[in-house]
């Protein structure tokens, strides 16, 4: 048997003890550790903090962005593991021409996430560990469908400032945002762009409802909440980063988060 990953090349089925990996994705270095793969683990960025106890013992090799592929190449992985959102393609390319397997990612939806833990418990042989995985997440996934929503809301994503970025509908926390009721604002003329910058105006602040700054990649606090909201004269809310953009095994205590959202007013 072969699995398909999100470029549509097979990769077939290794044992644990055989693989050495390399995650270049924060939230899927998570998710591998928490499929039991801690240990086949050789490789890491630095923005991969979870689990701290776990992943402190695995080496860095640079950033989702700035990897450093002398560092990869002396750790002979057998796979890489990339996202399309957050890996650059040349360096990916450039990694290919070593690293004998590249498992590429790029859920853009909560549920997507449960092909993801049946694809990566397929390829390392951890199928019991991902379908555990997958039942807490049908369990989290009923509990917030079954959860009342009040009236739908457009809402600015705020991901940077310096310049002003925000997200389109055609990411994974858009469609986090669609799960607690809310329509995710897009700038005009940014079709095709995941991130646009924008520049705030009366015309911006007319069409929406409210604000939410995410806690990264910026690190918006309530003291960037407090001056928007006298800036802006709506609502302003501080969202856990994590809970909203992280897929893989955070995916299902963001669920959990998306509800406490919904009946805490939204």
């Amino acid at each position: 048997m072969t699995y398909i990953d999100a470029m549509g090349h097979e990769h077939r089925p290794i044992e644990a003890m055989q693989a050495r990996i390399v995650s270049l994705v924060p939230s899927i270095t998570e998710l591998l550790c928490d499929l039991g793969l801690a240990s086949s683990l050789v490789g890491r960025t630095g923005f991969c903090i979870h689990p701290a106890e776990v992943v402190r013992t695995i080496p860095k090799v640079g950033g989702t962005k700035d990897v450093n592929l002398d560092k990869i190449r002396k750790l002979a992985p057998t796979h890489l593991i990339v996202n399309i959102d957050e890996n650059e393609k040349p360096t990916v390319d450039a990694l290919a021409e070593f690293v004998p397997n590249v498992i590429v990612t790029h859920p853009l939806a909560p549920r997507d996430n449960l092909a993801l833990y049946r694809m990566l418990g397929g390829i390392f042989c951890v199928e019991e560990r991902a379908e555990t995985l997958c039942d807490a997440f049908e369990r989290e996934y009923a509990l917030l469908q079954a959860t009342p929503r009040g009236p739908a809301q457009v809402m600015l994503y705020c991901i940077w400032q310096d310049p002003w970025m925000t997200i389109s509908r055609d990411t994974y926390i858009a469609r986090m945002m669609e799960e607690i009721g809310w329509r995710c604002w897009e700038p005009p003329g940014t079709a095709g762009m995941r991130y646009p910058v924008f520049k705030w105006s009366d015309e911006v602040v007319h069409s929406i409802d409210g604000v939410l700054l995410s806690s990264e990649p910026y690190r918006f606090t309530e003291t960037h909440v407090d001056a928007l909201e006298k800036q802006v004269g709506k609502p302003v809310r501080l969202l856990d980063g994590e809970m909203m953009s992280w897929y893989g095994s955070r995916a299902i205590t963001g669920l959990r988060y998306a509800r406490g959202l919904i009946t805490s007013g939204g």
